[in-house]
């Protein structure tokens, strides 16, 4: 079964405000799943979204 983290727990990690994780849900960057009136994110999810945004050696 894999980690669900909360919106904090993803700000935290990515260094980014709430309202920044909300809005790479609404953009679809980000894929959540509304448990209730919360927002869950595997943390696998997280680790793609850092491995994509990251840029490759030599391309910078």
């Amino acid at each position: 079964m894999q980690k669900l983290m909360t919106v904090k727990e993803v700000a935290d990690i990515l260094r980014v405000s709430n309202m920044t994780v909300y809005r790479l849900f609404k953009s679809g960057n980000l894929p959540a799943v509304r448990v209730g009136k919360n927002y869950r994110v595997k943390a696998n999810d997280v680790q793609t979204y850092i491995d994509r945004a990251q840029p490759e050696i030599g391309d910078v």
